[in-house]
């Protein structure tokens, strides 16, 4: 991972980081050597060019790394200014050898920034909940980061990894004209290099026992809305270091990083007696082994609050159940593991399951690295199990039934998953037998938004009426979340008001209440009435009603003048259906109807229809997603999709005066 320009906007808060003091000194050849070398090419848009980047890797007899890194890059546009910003990362496990940084100006003399001018603090950016860690970061600033100029870093650090292997990331957001890969290894050790988005191997060179390799004009990542993650895009190279005859080469395989989680938790599954005694207590009156596992799965998601204390090993080691459930909170592989030790007094087997929650981040192609940031668990029940309820299982022939479950997600009941976990893979962890597996995609109807609205329109054109609302899936969790994040009452109508504030131009929202707020297996419910004034427009003896009463389904995310270059990524499959009724106001009929509408392209789906039925407007639509990736060569069929949608969502009926 790139050490440097992630927290730009973090960094310019740290009192007193902008005014590091500098020295003149001499710059080193290799940045100087970028004053007359040409720049890659480039679009007007570009911040900077990443002139040159070198990684050496120097594995010693111990298995301990050091790693020396080196980036230079020139300044093309004043917000390229955060390539000025020097980030390091470090722990007690990758200490900080040496740091330097350079600027060649447009004129006058080279600054030189040391190490003694950098500004230690804690990590930025934690993720939400991680209450300790022991990684901190070093944070130096380069001064006259102006268009123009070249700025660099050069920066030492010495690992103890636990896994023997590394990640040469070598594509950026910006052009990059040269970067380079060298390994040094001792006697008798070997390696094995995987390209991964790469289709072909950069250029390799062997001088005096070290291996180089090197990529010249890379071209950069551009961003895109609803794009694949980057480690699922970015050319890079995984690197694999074996030691003589094999001898303690760690995880080479799937199976040994399960094998190796394992070991690290094999003293922490023990149930304590008050971990016994509760799981009796709680499971005493259920009647079904299903129901057990229900009552114990809602315990751990919502009574162990989300806290992390990651220090050291701690990252990847879970705590002792026993200390979990003491304490009442843990991060998500602590939450696992209790939930685990639960299950199993009641004769339940269960398998940590390790995952990255960027969905594409890992895939069978990619080699055993730990790429993970989340741990949920498979629960195994047994093939008779009444499973109807449960949409998040597979049937698998070495595992048997496994239900896959969050702990951490306290808005998902068991026998769902969120989105970001759907059709992802993960490491199903067991004994001599660990596995990356393809977790289920839930079907279409598992998540959704169903609206239903009885309206009367009036002839002056003020439409009235109650409009409920029923959500299931991610949009339920999401609306759950924001709800309960606003704590006075008054303000909890917030979303409702946003919503309809989208659809209507003038409106009151007379009445809204909640249902199944806490009840988070059942459908998350809006019921509210609204008022819209000159909601139809009067045109002589005439109104122009839009049958598409409220919600959009269009989206504006491909209208761009670039053509699309990755892939189109949903966050969930989903199914939404609306049915809007309009009683019609007295003396009018209608005189003209929007068209149908039917648009299928196989990975999503709508469907939208117009008619009378007796003295009532009705509209009625559906709106599917069912792949949840959409190749960049459909790109094009997805944008007119959505046009289309935009079209349809703006029809009007023509409603005409009787004359009676």
């Amino acid at each position: 991972m790139r050490l440097q320009q992630t927290t730009y906007f973090c960094l310019l808060a740290v009192a007193g980081f902008l005014f590091a003091q500098v020295s003149l000194a001499a710059t080193p050849a290799w940045m100087r050597d970028q004053v007359s070398a040409p720049v890659p090419a480039h679009d007007d848009k570009a911040s900077a060019a990443l002139m040159y980047s070198e990684t050496v890797l120097t594995v010693l007899p111990n298995g301990s790394i050091k790693r020396l890194q080196r980036y230079a890059y020139k300044i093309l546009r004043p917000d390229g200014e955060r390539y000025g910003l020097v980030r390091v990362d470090f722990d007690a496990q990758s200490r900080i050898l040496a740091l330097r940084a350079w600027c060649i100006p447009t004129s006058g003399k080279d600054y030189e920034v040391k190490e003694k001018e950098a500004i230690e603090s804690a990590l930025i950016g934690a993720q939400n909940g991680e209450l300790m860690n022991d990684t901190h970061s070093k944070l130096l600033r380069i001064p006259a980061a102006t268009p123009g100029s070249i700025v660099g870093y050069e920066v030492e650090q010495e690992h103890r990894p636990y896994q023997l292997a590394d990640e040469w990331d070598f594509q950026d957001t910006i052009p990059v004209r040269e970067a380079r890969y060298g390994l040094q290894l001792p006697k008798g050790w070997s390696y094995k290099a995987t390209w991964i988005n790469q289709s072909e191997s950069p250029s390799q060179t062997s001088e005096a026992g070290r291996i180089q390799w090197t990529v010249n004009d890379v071209k950069p990542i551009r961003i895109e809305d609803n794009m694949p993650p980057w480690r699922g895009i970015a050319a890079r190279m995984v690197l694999t270091l074996v030691p003589p005859d094999g001898k303690d080469a760690g995880m080479q395989s799937w199976s040994d990083i399960g094998d190796w989680y394992l070991n690290l938790a094999k003293d922490r599954r023990a149930a304590s007696p008050e971990i016994k005694k509760l799981v009796a207590e709680l499971t005493a009156t259920a009647p079904t082994t299903l129901a057990k596992v229900q009552t114990l799965a809602a315990f751990v998601q919502n009574d162990v609050r989300y806290v992390a204390i990651e220090l050291g090993i701690g990252g990847f080691q879970p705590h002792a159940a026993s200390d979990v459930f003491k304490h009442r909170f843990g991060d998500c592989k602590d939450k696992a593991t209790l939930l685990g030790v639960m299950l199993n007094e009641i004769g339940v087997d269960s398998h940590p399951v390790i995952i990255n929650t960027e969905r594409g981040a890992v895939s069978p192609t990619t080699p055993a690295h730990m790429f993970f940031n989340h741990m949920v668990i498979a629960v195994a029940l047994p093939a008779d199990t009444d499973n109807t309820t449960l949409l998040a299982r597979v049937t698998h022939p070495k595992f048997g039934q496994l239900v896959f479950f969050d702990p951490t997600d306290t808005l998902t009941p068991f026998g769902r998953l969120g989105g970001s976990l759907q059709s992802n893979y993960g490491i199903v962890v067991k004994p001599e037998s660990s596995e990356l597996m393809l977790l289920p995609k839930l079907p279409i109807t598992s998540s959704g938004i169903n609206r239903t609205a009885q309206m009367t329109l009036d002839e002056k054109g003020t439409l009235t009426g109650e409009i409920h609302e029923s959500r299931v899936g991610d949009p339920a969790a999401a609306q759950r979340a924001l709800v309960r994040s606003i704590t006075e009452a008054t303000s909890q109508i917030k979303p409702v008001e946003s919503l309809v504030a989208a659809s209507f131009t003038q409106f009151d929202i007379l009445e809204a209440k909640i249902g199944n707020l806490r009840s988070d297996n059942l459908p998350f419910e809006w019921h509210y009435k609204i008022e819209a004034p000159k909601y139809a427009k009067v045109a002589g003896d005439m109104l122009l009603v839009r049958p598409r009463v409220i919600g959009s389904k269009s989206t504006g995310f491909l209208e761009t003048k670039e053509a699309r270059v990755h892939p189109v990524e949903f966050d969930r499959p989903q199914r939404d259906k609306d049915v809007f009724e309009i009683t019609l106001p007295n003396g009018f009929v209608v005189d003209e109807l929007p068209a149908p509408l039917k648009l299928d392209e196989g990975f999503i789906a709508y469907e939208s229809k117009t008619e009378v039925v007796g003295r009532k407007l009705r509209f009625t639509r559906t709106f599917e997603v069912k792949d949840l990736s959409v190749p960049a060569a459909s790109a094009e069929k997805l944008k007119h999709f959505y046009r289309a949608i935009v079209s349809d969502e703006r029809n009007v009926a023509v409603l005409k005066r009787t004359g009676t």
